[in-house]
């Protein structure tokens, strides 16, 4: 039996070691790998135990067809001013400290990969890599009842967080991408969602390319004091 201190390591070491990587090995991750890290991550709390996630699983041909179709639409601009998110993730006016932030991971992931502020052609090939799950093996779409209200929507994160934990548990990496939503509609077409299905975002898993520059990034991390007030 592991102690408690082993326990407590290998906890926080798969949350730790988690971070969105951009790059990945045609490595193929068995579907019943994929299937446990699922069972594993269903275990999340939710609200009188509704568990509002629906996961589509795309692997292969199919996940190869909804790159190029996406693609398609991304790189032409009058067919991508069509495509519009569904729900705001970010806030429409930005202020300190969050605009610092964003604006710094953002300035540093380019930065690795030679990306000046004036090259925006290259800035737009890079956005597209979303689209192919950063060539992952398998990519994840991520969907909700519309009837379901914000408060799920807290349960869907802790669900996501979960996947992303257990799939450094079992040497495995992700990246979380809300760039999904925007094309929504293809989406739907893709996988035959039915008009009550909402896309919540994508996620990328699969084993990390280590040669790969931009998965050097480490983000930075507020102090526990920044975030935090205690009421004793």
């Amino acid at each position: 039996m592991p102690t408690d201190d082993q326990r407590r390591t290998a906890v926080d070491d798969a949350i730790t070691s988690r971070r969105s990587l951009r790059a990945y090995l045609p490595t193929p991750v068995p579907r019943e790998t994929i299937e446990d890290i699922l069972r594993v991550a269903s275990r999340a709390p939710s609200g009188t135990n509704t568990q509002p996630w629906n996961v589509h699983v795309l692997t292969g041909a199919s996940r190869d067809a909804l790159s190029a179709s996406i693609l398609a639409a991304h790189n032409d601009p009058a067919i991508a001013a069509t495509h519009t998110e569904e729900y705001a993730y970010y806030p429409t006016q930005w202020q300190s400290p969050y605009i610092d932030r964003r604006r710094k991971v953002g300035w540093d992931l380019y930065g690795l990969l030679g990306l000046a502020k004036t090259d925006k052609a290259g800035m737009h090939r890079q956005h597209g890599r979303n689209y192919t799950f950063f060539d992952a093996p398998v990519g994840l779409i991520f969907t909700i009842d519309r009837v379901m209200q914000q408060g799920s929507w807290l349960d869907y994160g802790m669900f996501l967080e979960n996947i992303m934990v257990a799939a450094r548990g079992r040497g495995l990496d992700t990246c979380p991408q809300a760039a999904f939503t925007q094309y929504h509609r293809l989406i739907a077409e893709h996988l035959g969602l039915g008009p009550q299905e909402m896309v919540v975002c994508g996620m990328a898993l699969g084993h990390a390319d280590p040669e790969a520059v931009e998965n050097t990034l480490v983000t930075e991390r507020a102090p526990v004091s920044a975030f935090t007030r205690f009421h004793d």
